[in-house]
């Protein structure tokens, strides 16, 4: 397995953590009564700050993760591996590992600052792709 592929492999296993993170808390706060539900209502009580956050920082990651599940497949499918690709895969995959955390503790600019980095990395492996 090449590099980029087991940084994509580990993405989406982060994002099956995130997913858990994000869901543990949440039925545990709104009820099995709700999160069972068609969900055709808001719920009767609020997520806690920390629940809320993880659940967007769960649906960003699903965002992010289309964008280089693309660049892996473009360097991939196009024989483009290179060190240079893999170091970008593995950097975007730190980025998206701290990025939870700091959404989670609403650490500012700190977030964006990671999110820029993960984004900055699957922009570049599609750039090294086409060149």
């Amino acid at each position: 397995m090449t590099p980029e592929l087991a940084a994509l492999t580990l993405a989406a296993l982060l994002q099956i953590v995130q997913f858990v993170l994000y869901a543990v808390p949440a039925n545990r706060e709104l009820g099995p009564g709700y999160t069972m539900s068609a969900r055709d209502r808001d719920p009767s009580r609020p997520l806690s700050d920390r629940t809320a956050r993880l659940g967007r920082a769960m649906d960003n990651h699903f965002e992010g993760l289309i964008l280089f599940g693309i660049a892996v497949g473009v360097v991939q499918m196009s024989g483009q591996n290179s060190g240079h690709t893999a170091i970008l895969a593995w950097v975007y995959l730190a980025a998206r590992v701290l990025y939870v955390p700091a959404y989670a503790f609403g650490l500012r600019p700190g977030r964006s600052l990671i999110w820029a980095v993960g984004f900055a990395a699957t922009f570049l492996m599609l750039i090294a792709a086409l060149i």
